[in-house]
């Protein structure tokens, strides 16, 4: 399975939740994380199969219409990110999101019961 890395920048902060939760709910990924960059632009991350990311992103584009004043900024999926990125930006899974992780995979990592 090649994992993907999705991302959707608003304008606004609930036009993010809206987004994060649409994303969640079209498809079979998880959210880990978001960043604040400023001057009300947020950005929502999530990780999964590549067309479950495509999905995803598409229905967090969407659903920002449905906030009053709410913005995409930018949109962008990366298909197998080089694992050096993981180290460096804000994209890798970290514990508190595993619990969603395994939810969504039905897998869990290696060394848990």
């Amino acid at each position: 399975m090649a994992i993907a890395v999705g991302m959707v920048e608003t304008l606004g902060f609930p036009a993010v939740v809206e987004a994060a939760d649409a994303m969640v709910k079209a498809a079979r990924v998880t959210l880990v994380g978001y960043e604040k960059i400023g001057s009300g632009r947020v950005t929502v991350i999530v990780r999964g199969d590549v067309s479950e990311v495509q999905a995803s992103v598409a229905a967090g584009i969407e659903n920002v219409k449905r906030v009053n004043g709410g913005q995409i900024l930018s949109t962008h999926i990366i298909a197998r990110p080089h694992e050096n990125l993981e180290y460096v930006l804000p994209i890798r899974y970290t514990e508190a999101v595993e619990v969603f992780r395994e939810s969504v995979s039905g897998i869990r990592p290696i060394g848990r019961p």
